[in-house]
């Protein structure tokens, strides 16, 4: 029990150092996601700008990412959730392809739902940027739990910003 206990501890601190270091990296945001609307709203959209990448590389992007570092951590995606202190073990049930936009310059934002081991659901929003061709996450935020929003978006000066 008392070995269980320490990787579990270990774990939960490799997953916590990572996100930071994700976060850190990331460019600062400026609803519950961001829209053109002045008003608080779901999520980011920028219409006027025009995409560099498609709807479909977004969704692959997102796909390809939590794949790909679930094959890494025994089949789930794995997010530290700051507010129950504790690492989510997460399987994506959905990207929402209505809600990837372009929010900046090589800035691009989508949502998308994940179930957890637990029983749980979870809304988490993802930030990628453009990088050679290619789209990077440099972002995931828990969003939603169970369908209770934990922030919302207001746009401010062009920019938005999370509340």
């Amino acid at each position: 029990m008392i070995k269980s206990n320490r990787y579990l501890t270990i774990i939960t601190t490799l997953i916590f150092s990572a996100c930071i270091m994700v976060l850190s990296n990331a460019t600062a945001f400026g609803q519950e996601h961001p829209t053109k609307k002045k008003k608080a709203a779901e999520h980011p959209e920028h219409p006027e700008k025009a995409f560099k990448a498609s709807t479909e590389t977004m969704a692959k992007a997102i796909t390809d990412f939590v794949d790909s570092d679930s094959k890494l951590k025994g089949g789930f995606f794995m997010v530290y959730d700051a507010k129950s202190e504790s690492a989510l073990l997460l399987t994506l049930t959905k990207v929402h392809t209505e809600r990837l936009a372009q929010v900046g310059e090589n800035l691009y934002f989508a949502c998308s739902d994940f179930d957890a081991q637990g029983g749980k659901t979870y809304d988490l929003d993802f930030f990628m940027m453009s990088e050679n061709d290619e789209l990077v996450v440099t972002e995931v935020m828990i969003h939603k739990e169970d369908g209770k929003a934990r922030y919302s978006w207001y746009e401010e000066n062009g920019n938005w910003k999370r509340k």
